[in-house]
């Protein structure tokens, strides 16, 4: 029983229009999926992924109008990597965030991989990882948009850094309940702190990571807009999926219990920092309701929902996407 790398992550966002806007018309991730938070039904939730929706190339958002900003600190998931194939990508990038008029840093080493951080309108800390051929979680599907080269796309989620005020404890969970393993250390890129901490699972790579900061001098995070709700792992089937709800409780980890989310099903759970955790299947995935082709041009709802579909749509606000 294994983890196979990252699933998606959760962010929140207080413009859904503009947020669509930065994500397929600058970034070039293909809309996969416009649904609603099943916990909250007036309120849209955005899948963007690769060509396929495949997993491990989410990065989906929960529209939350008039959010308030986010405050940056401990107990965080502080970055979302997302892959590109080498580090010609970045040079490319760099070059369209220019002409975007997008938030950048220089090009940088951080855990062996040429990186370019960014953010995104919101302030959401990203950065762009280069692959440049190593061995790991394999890549996504590029989705083509006419002015970004096929081989210079986003092809899935990188690691994602979670910074922390005591690493120990969330470390503990990453590798004795959930079975990461330490793969290394690199400095900070932030000032004379603790090594930032590296742990696999999977067939671990880009797309198998996690990376642990250690800040003792920060608060408490805030989350608002541009702040990231969840960090979910890929589970490959139903069958281990009962297996980790069974693990859960065996560690008297408090968690959800199972949770239909229709397109894969869910546990979440907090790890001792109080960062959320969700662990989701590989299936069904995203063409169970919807055409691979036509996959994210209508509003879908799963078959629990579909009956209060007019409910729901006369609650939801308008939302123009072009």
């Amino acid at each position: 029983m294994e983890l196979l790398g990252l699933h998606h992550v959760s962010i929140l966002t207080g413009k859904a229009e503009k947020n669509y806007e930065f994500y397929t018309k600058i970034l070039g991730m293909r809309l996969v999926k416009k649904t609603v938070n099943q916990d909250n039904t007036e309120s849209y939730h955005l899948f963007y992924a690769d060509a396929e929706g495949t997993p491990g190339t989410d990065v989906t958002f929960f529209d939350i109008p008039h959010l308030g900003k986010t405050y940056s600190g401990t107990s965080d998931i502080s970055t979302v990597s997302l892959r590109v194939r080498n580090s010609e990508s970045l040079l490319f990038w760099k070059e369209r965030f220019k002409q975007y008029g997008v938030e950048q840093d220089v090009i940088q080493k951080r855990a062996n991989r040429d990186t370019l951080a960014f953010r995104d309108f919101e302030g959401t800390r990203l950065i762009l990882a280069a692959d440049n051929g190593e061995k790991g979680v394999r890549a996504g599907v590029p989705w083509k948009r006419d002015d970004i080269p096929l081989e210079h796309a986003i092809i899935g989620l990188g690691p994602v850094t979670l910074t922390v005020a005591i690493a120990e404890p969330t470390v503990g969970v990453l590798t004795e309940v959930m079975g990461f393993r330490f793969v290394g250390s690199y400095p900070s890129l932030e000032g004379d702190y603790p090594e930032i901490l590296v742990y696999a699972t999977g067939e671990g790579g880009n797309g198998g990571e996690v990376h642990i900061e250690t800040r003792a001098d920060l608060p408490r995070v805030r989350l608002g807009r541009g702040g990231v709700h969840h960090v979910a792992f890929r589970v490959p089937n139903e069958k281990e999926y009962e297996q980790w709800a069974e693990r859960l409780k065996e560690y008297r980890l408090q968690n959800s219990g199972k949770v239909e989310r229709y397109y894969f099903k869910a546990l979440y759970f907090r790890e001792p920092n109080g960062i959320l955790f969700e662990l989701s299947t590989d299936t069904p995935g995203f063409a169970t309701d919807e055409p691979m082709e036509t996959m994210g041009e209508k509003l879908a709802l799963p078959p629990f929902l579909e009956p209060n579909r007019k409910e729901i749509e006369a609650k939801l606000r308008s939302l123009i996407l072009n």
